[in-house]
């Protein structure tokens, strides 16, 4: 756990539940995190924090997670891993989401001891 100590996770979903789980679950396997609630807002806290990565959802206020991802690949210095979790299950998303260089699509529900350990993997 110590060795995720240094490294920051940003968390962008619009529903509450899900913001709370998640960084439950990251901060307790050590990680910083940092929460938002729409993209616009998310945006804002990548640039102030430089996280290593992020967990965006797909449908959000503001701006969507595809509109954060284009900002974050246009903006962002250092390499990102960006993780979508979202419920929609078109492939047309997906394909997308891969094609802006997404490391993972996971569809929700998802237990949080799985996105946990893909976060592990990712940031190993």
């Amino acid at each position: 756990m110590e060795a995720n100590t240094n490294k920051t996770v940003l968390i962008v979903d619009d529903d509450p539940d899900i913001l709370a789980s998640v960084s439950f679950g990251l901060e307790q396997a050590g990680y910083n995190v940092h929460t938002a609630n729409n993209g616009e807002d998310g945006l804002r806290l990548a640039k102030e924090h430089q996280p290593q990565l992020a967990i965006l959802d797909m449908m959000m206020p503001k701006r969507s997670g595809f509109l954060v991802i284009e900002a974050l690949r246009e903006e962002y210095t250092e390499p990102i891993h960006i993780i979508m979790m979202t419920a929609n299950e078109g492939t047309r998303h997906q394909s997308y989401a891969e094609l802006l260089g997404v490391a993972d699509y996971i569809h929700k529900p998802v237990a949080i001891e799985t996105l946990v350990n893909r976060v592990n993997e990712l940031l190993a």
